[in-house]
């Protein structure tokens, strides 16, 4: 009888190991079980997305807004087209926002941070955001770094 009892108890701590680790997944690729928000989409151009990915996140001051739902490339004029969904909740983001690729943590994970301006008219439906700031790349930092030193 001991030993059923230890057994049961085995399996459900590996059950709900399982189903915590299916928790975690799903919370670190930014899947979830919730339903559709009411949301807009906006629109930005950078000269380089660099490792940004879709259901990448977007923050103003660290607070998260919305996500990326899909990255195009301009055939015109071969810069990067982010489309970005963000909440209706927060709609007063102004025709002067600024968008910028940053990178969180010690992993390099990629997002963008936008900073509203001060205008007077607001961001509406597919509008795009003019001022962009391209992602940092560790390797052209590099390689700047050495090409300058060569030069010295």
């Amino acid at each position: 009888m001991h030993s059923k009892t230890l057994e049961v108890a085995v399996g459900l701590f590996m059950l709900a190991g399982m189903a915590s680790l299916i928790v975690l997944a799903l919370n670190v690729s930014g899947l979830t079980f919730s339903g559709a928000k009411d949301s807009y989409t906006i629109y930005a151009a950078f000269e380089n997305i660099g490792g940004l990915t879709a259901r990448s996140k977007v923050t103003v001051a660290g607070v998260g807004v919305g996500r990326v739902v899909g990255i195009t490339l301009d055939k015109d004029d071969f810069s990067g087209i982010v489309e970005m969904e963000i909440e209706a909740d927060y709609n007063q983001f102004t025709t002067d926002t600024t968008a910028a690729i940053l990178t969180a943590g010690l992993l390099g994970e990629k997002y963008i941070g936008l900073i509203s301006g001060a205008d007077d008219e607001y961001l509406v439906e597919g509008d795009m955001i003019i001022d962009t700031q391209s992602a940092l790349v560790l390797e052209e930092l590099i390689g700047q770094f050495l090409f300058n030193k060569v030069n010295e």
